[in-house]
């Protein structure tokens, strides 16, 4: 047990064949590749696992990292700008637009998505949380990263440039977070009468 947990992928792999046998055990249904409703499943499936990779880094990023960063010594802050954020950026980033990309094709493939889109009834939650969805990954791409890139000295800045990137970052990464809280309600809320 211990060489699976050793690694990211073998712990991955043991994830999903974990899901394999409960899904066997329990009697879950059989994968079917021409049907509709198991693919959109599958999609929902993806989608919500990528949307938590991104929310959740989004979170620990406000709750966690950004707070810490004041209290971390001077000698000890590179390991945070040039190994870790740079690693959770990456994984940021992709899960947002993996995100955005599995649920288009999941309102697509449900026929929903030009009446969400348009706010239309019934379709109005799910709406809304897909246009707040599409404002934060629009932030990640064309904000926070590109901040980001600056303010970790991954391209060239000025300091007075990485002080500013740094701070543009930061706030856009906190409307993110305050964007998520409705965002969230708003996608629940759609099947199960929230809104």
């Amino acid at each position: 047990m211990n060489t699976v947990f050793q690694s990211l992928g073998r712990t991955l792999l043991a994830g999903f064949l974990l899901l394999v046998l409960i899904i066997l055990l329990a009697g879950g249904p059989a994968v079917d590749l021409q049907s509709h409703a198991w693919w959109t499943f599958a999609f929902r499936w993806l989608h919500v696992t990528v949307a938590v990779l991104w929310v959740g880094l989004l979170w620990y990023f406000n709750f966690v990292q950004i707070p810490s960063m004041p209290k971390i010594p001077d000698e000890q802050k590179p390991a945070i700008s040039r190994v870790i954020a740079p690693a959770a950026l990456f994984w940021f980033r992709w899960a947002a637009l993996a995100t955005v990309i599995l649920g288009l094709g999941l309102a697509s493939m449900n026929r929903y998505i030009l009446p969400a889109l348009a706010l239309q009834a019934p379709f109005t939650a799910i709406g809304i949380g897909m246009w707040l969805g599409l404002v934060m990954a629009f932030n990640v791409w064309f904000i926070i990263w590109p901040m980001q890139k600056k303010a970790l000295g991954l391209v060239p800045a000025e300091i007075s440039e990485k002080v500013r990137a740094a701070r543009t970052a930061m706030l856009t990464s906190r409307f993110n977070t305050m964007l998520s809280v409705p965002m969230l309600y708003c996608m629940v809320a759609q099947q199960h009468g929230g809104l």
